[in-house]
């Protein structure tokens, strides 16, 4: 890659906004109007296909987002859950750039706008990245760095991660707490962390205060250890009260 004083202007983005493409060097990517862009690649769903698209609802931006991969679906599913997120762009732009004369594009496959900032994020299993991918993906980590954006490659999960995380969006819909298993479940994880299973026995009704309690960890109102497998044994504590997400009803 030439990376002279120039590059951010002979390097371009492409984006849709609407059905419109709109092309702009690299140094202006700070004019961009995210929110008002569409995935810049349509997705498409045909028999017989390679890889397996679709759609993934999040709790953060009320909606569905697409994906061309379960390793896709993976990255939003842990984004979901990650606290911050405000808006998950698919397919955000198309780059262009050069490389010993020659002209190669790559589409990142998302873009995440967080309290913490953006994140650009390309998603790929370690043993399918190849020599091109690894150069699209250094061009990609100088844009957003130029941009003043995270960037990084998602190329695989440890096991324990993506089956916790998995386990918690089970109830991190909406539901309707009649019986006051909530305010159970707050009552006793105050007299201090409890293993997950003695929790939910210390309420009147434990199946259903399992499920609440599961609740409760993916908005923050339960705290609890996950960089372990999560099980009846995993230590639950009250969360402070700065990192609670508002329950959905």
């Amino acid at each position: 890659m030439n990376l002279d004083e120039k590059w951010t202007v002979r390097w371009t983005t492409t984006w849709k906004f609407g059905r419109t493409p709109v092309t702009c060097p690299v140094r202006d990517l700070g004019k961009v109007d995210l929110r008002q862009s569409v995935p810049v690649r349509r997705f498409t769903w045909r028999t017989g296909q390679f890889h397996r698209p679709g759609l993934e609802y999040l709790m953060a931006t009320d909606r569905h987002h697409g994906f061309e991969s379960h390793e896709e679906e993976r990255l939003l599913l842990v984004a979901d859950f990650a606290a911050g997120l405000v808006e998950a762009l698919c397919q955000p732009f198309r780059l262009q750039f050069l490389s010993e004369g020659k002209a190669i594009r790559h589409t990142p496959d998302f873009l995440l706008v967080t309290e913490s900032g953006l994140f650009l994020i390309d998603v790929r299993p370690a043993d399918r990245i190849k020599a091109e991918d690894a150069l699209k993906f250094a061009a990609t980590a100088e844009v957003a760095l130029s941009a003043g954006w995270q960037y990084g490659v998602v190329a695989g999960w440890r096991q324990h991660v993506w089956t916790n995380v998995d386990a918690l969006s089970a109830e991190r819909r909406p539901l309707p707490d009649v019986l006051g298993v909530q305010g159970q479940l707050g009552k006793a994880a105050a007299q201090g962390p409890l293993p997950f299973g003695e929790l939910a026995e210390r309420c009147q009704i434990p199946a259903i205060a399992r499920a609440h309690a599961i609740h409760l960890l993916w908005h923050r109102h339960l705290g609890v250890d996950l960089s372990v497998p999560f099980g009846d044994a995993s230590l639950v504590r009250l969360a402070p009260q700065q990192y609670h997400r508002e329950l959905s009803r």
